[in-house]
Formats: structure tokens, sequence, C-alpha cells
């Protein structure tokens, strides 16, 4: 049965609705093909559906609810009232002249996560980053814009920041390579203000923070920086996000979640402990301010 503690947010409810009308559709031996048929729509869109990339219809979702069988109104109507859930704006709406279909379905799918964990090999990540780092990081590629527009940009990463401090807050774990903090990205002093956030932020009880040390040469995670994302409903599979130029790569397989889950455990074991990544960050600070 699908179940929800209604704090997903919109993505998680569209995933969760799209998972069940799958399940629905394979118990009757129905094709992609003739769902779409049924709705007027191409089999391309019940892919998408059923995958929680696209809003629904509450008229399709009843549609495909009678296609299936499920006409009991004790099945029926929890259903359709998740349609209607499903297509409530997120917070994150505000911003979406600014947001690509690709990353905002991160965004979504970051607010409703119990657990984050993270690899990052050029930038800090965007949940610990400080006003003027992520200022000094957007402007890296939206340097044309207008100041109005880069000012929303860091106002969207900050208001991301939040949850991280929120009673529902997750559990962010952070590994880094030490050439993050090499990079002084906005120059030394945002660098200095960076790090100075980031010994305030892991003081938090939900942040873990790993450095990658150089001296440890190669490791589990030579491929590049990744994302797991894992959810409080047990009907959600954890979620591999990785971010390119102009695109995103989503993992959701079994088998291929455990694999990063497997390199991301490497990375932590050959990372500095918890401990020693403070004293690390500690130095590079004192080292800075010379």
């Amino acid at each position: 049965m699908l179940t929800t503690s209604g704090g997903g947010g919109p993505t998680i409810l569209r995933i969760l609705l799209g998972s069940q009308l799958r399940r629905l559709r394979l118990a009757k031996d129905i094709t992609r093909e003739q769902a779409g048929y049924a709705i007027r729509a191409s089999h391309a869109k019940i892919s998408r559906l059923e995958l929680g990339r696209v809003g629904f219809k509450e008229r399709d979702v009843a549609d495909l609810l009678t296609m299936y069988g499920v006409t009991d109104p004790a099945e029926r109507d929890p259903l359709l009232a998740l349609a209607r859930q499903a297509n409530a704006p997120g917070w994150w709406h505000q911003y979406g002249d600014l947001l690509p279909n690709w990353f905002e379905v991160y965004v979504g799918l970051e607010e409703a996560a119990s657990i984050v964990r993270t690899y990052e090999v050029q930038f800090i990540p965007g949940l610990l980053q400080s006003p003027q780092y992520a200022r000094a990081v957007i402007m890296l590629v939206h340097g044309g814009a207008s100041t109005e527009e880069v000012d929303r940009r860091v106002s969207l990463r900050l208001a991301r920041q939040e949850r991280l401090t929120r009673p529902d807050a997750p559990t962010l774990w952070a590994v880094m390579d030490e050439a993050v903090l090499r990079r002084p990205i906005g120059g030394p002093e945002v660098l200095r203000a960076q790090i100075d956030h980031l010994l305030e932020v892991v003081e938090l009880p939900n942040v873990k923070l790993q450095i990658m040390p150089f001296e440890h040469g190669g490791h589990a995670a030579a491929g590049g920086p990744f994302s797991i994302l894992r959810f409080p409903e047990r009907d959600l599979p954890d979620v591999v996000y990785m971010e390119q130029l102009t695109s995103a790569l989503y993992l959701d397989k079994r088998d291929e979640t455990d694999h990063y889950m497997r390199v991301m455990d490497r990375l932590c074991v050959q990372a500095y402990s918890l401990s020693d990544s403070k004293r690390f960050l500690r130095a590079l600070r004192d080292e800075l301010a010379g």
C-alpha cells in the first residue's frame, strides 16, 4: 500500500503515485501503449507519469484507475486525493524561471530526503555554502546575469539550506576533496569566511563533514561527484544524482544505488574522521589568515 508522511512535497507525491499506478498497470498486464490510449496520450507520457516526472490530471488518474480495475472508493479516493496534492506547487515554484526542469526535480527530492550523502571535488556542496561563496560560484556560470537574478539565485540556495535547521531536518553527510578547500572561489577572504561557515554548520547534530586529503592519493570515487538521497517513505528507493553541465542523471535501480552507497562508505573510511576534518578546517583557516 502506498504510504507517505505528508511532508515530502509534490515531487515525492508524484513519484509515489506514479509507482503505484505502475504497480496497478503491471498487475493487470496492461502495456504503456494501452494505458496511453485510455487517456489520449502516448506511451512516453505514461512512462513520465509513472516516474513522477510530470504533473497529474485528476481525470487521467481516474481513467487509469478505472482501466486498472480500481473501482472501490476506499482504494480509489486516496489515490485521487494524492493526485490533487501532487499538483500543489513546492516552495521553489517562485524560482521556476531560474530552475531547469532537471534541477527542479532534484530540489524536490532534496526537500523530501531524510538522508543526503554527497561527495564533491570542485565546489563546497550547495547546502553548506556561505552566501558570499554561493554568489561567487553562481557568478562563474551566470556572470552575465543581472544583479537581481544573481540575488534570486543566491536566495534559492540559502532557502534550500533552511531545512537543515528545521524540526524535520535531514542528516547531511558530506565528503569533500581537499582541492575544494584549496580553490579560492571568490578570493581568499571569501574562502576564509566559507571555512568559518563550515566550522559553524558542522556543529549541527545532523551535519557530518569529512575531508579527503591529498595525501591519500587515489580513492574510491575517482569518477567524480555524486549525491545519494534516501527517503522516509518505504515505497521509495534511494536516488543517486549526478549533475552535468546542462542536464543530470538520476539512478534508482537497486544494483546501481547499492554500488554508489558502497563507494560512499569507502570514501568515508578513507577520508579524515569527523574530528580530524574539523582540525583540518581550523588549521586551514589559520593558514589563510596568516
